[in-house]
């Protein structure tokens, strides 16, 4: 005869938390067993058996590392060194992943890669130097995607050190996508904002160069 356990009893019988069996429920990865009226899961000893045999062992760590161009390459490296330093640390095994691309690039090889393996259950933990290292718009919902195989996204440092060129190159390819799906008038607005944002950022460089330092 089965032995049925509550989401508290079988979470530590397996060694995850109740809220990754509440996920994995959510996910359709491991429903329990049943559900009572009032709400309460339980859990059956077949079950410890399924998830003993497929529980993923030893997730790794990996630091995710990115600059928006080919010019930044240095401060990728930086970057790089920084969170290596960082977890090295920790002293626990890692892995780095780097992109070069846009923040608000979906399609980047690096960014695709780490989504894979955080969805086959292999990432423990993903660790970035900066919140828009991850990506400029949608960290949140790639956050929650982690959330679901019990991965941990870690900020390193919370202060909010966008480069300013960084943040101009996204915001031109923003107007430029929707640029190209606008006619007329709608159109012409869109090219001129880009002019604008193209020369606030080249008048901007000019005027630090000039800048004679005291």
């Amino acid at each position: 005869m089965s032995k049925y356990y509550s989401i508290h009893e079988f979470s530590k019988i397996i060694g995850v938390s109740a809220q990754t069996l509440r996920n994995w429920d959510s996910n359709g990865k491991l429903h329990p067993h049943h559900t009572t009226t009032s709400g309460y899961r339980y859990h059956s000893d077949e079950q410890i058996n399924q998830v003993m045999n497929v529980k993923p062992k030893n997730r790794i760590i990996i630091g995710y590392c990115r600059v928006s161009s080919h010019k930044q390459k240095d401060d990728l490296e930086r970057q790089i060194d920084n969170v290596k330093t960082y977890l090295t640390a920790k002293g626990q095994p890692f892995e780095i992943i780097s992109d070069i691309g846009s923040g608000i690039n979906y399609k980047k090889k690096g960014l695709q890669e780490l989504i894979k393996r955080i969805s086959q259950n292999q990432v423990e933990k993903v660790v970035i130097l900066y919140k828009d290292r991850l990506l400029r718009f949608g960290f949140e919902l790639v956050e929650y995607i982690a959330s679901l195989y019990n991965c941990e996204i870690e900020i390193i440092d919370n202060t909010e050190e966008s480069e300013q060129q960084e943040l101009v190159e996204d915001l031109v390819q923003i107007i430029t996508v929707f640029g190209c799906k606008l006619q007329g008038k709608r159109a012409n607005k869109a090219k001129k904002l880009i002019r604008e944002l193209m020369q606030e950022e080249t008048d901007g460089k000019s005027h630090k160069s000039n800048v004679d330092p005291k």
